[in-house]
């Protein structure tokens, strides 16, 4: 049985942890907000924002080019 490739590189699944962890950060900001409904800073403007910027970070980690598939 041959062994199967993985589909990214180490330095991809490293990214990916990296964005996911920033999803979680946002959500969690979003959560902590002492306002009622989430209504102030954290869960209107910081939250959101650093959530988006983790999904972004995703996009980046999948398409990110790995160290082998720079040779070919």
């Amino acid at each position: 049985m041959s062994k199967a490739a993985f589909p990214f590189s180490r330095k991809n699944y490293k990214l990916m942890f990296i964005g996911i962890g920033l999803i979680i950060l946002g959500f969690v900001l979003i959560g902590l907000d002492p306002e009622p409904h989430g209504n102030g800073v954290l869960g209107l403007t910081i939250g959101p924002i650093v959530t988006l910027a983790g999904f972004i970070f995703e996009i980046y980690a999948i398409l990110a080019k790995s160290e082998s598939n720079k040779a070919s």
